[in-house]
């Protein structure tokens, strides 16, 4: 999208992090997370820490092809991989891994991840059209 780009038609860093946003909330209901049960029993999943490579730059109208799973689980938290790359030619510009923890509310308290969650290990893939 243009308001994804600065002036010289390259997307900007902010960009890359909504597209991921977006991917791991469509995976989500793949590997067992509802949101909706989620939020009626007060827990919520928290972003704990992001980590972001730029790899390569994309440019405006570039189709972006994004390819998520869930690389780690943990006693209360979990490790999600992200890869985006430029469909065109495939190559790889944005790697992020982000860590997220799944917290009780209002107390802030973490919670055990469900066993449920554990394997679902799996790549998941979603195509933008960005």
């Amino acid at each position: 999208m243009y308001y994804d780009t600065d002036c010289g038609g390259v997307v900007h860093n902010l960009a890359y992090l909504r597209w991921v946003e977006e991917c791991r909330t469509k995976m989500a209901p793949h590997i067992g997370i509802d949101y909706v049960t989620l939020a009626r029993q007060d827990c919520h999943l928290v972003l704990v820490s992001h980590e972001v490579q730029y790899k390569s730059p994309a440019f405006m109208a570039d189709e972006m092809k994004i390819l998520g799973w869930v690389e780690k689980v943990e006693k209360s938290c979990f490790y999600c991989r992200f890869q985006i790359r430029r469909a065109e030619d495939n190559r790889l510009c944005v790697t992020v891994r982000q860590r997220l923890a799944l917290v009780q509310m209002p107390k802030g308290r973490p919670q055990r991840i469900p066993a449920e969650w554990y394997a679902c290990q799996a790549p998941a893939e979603d195509l933008l059209d960005d």
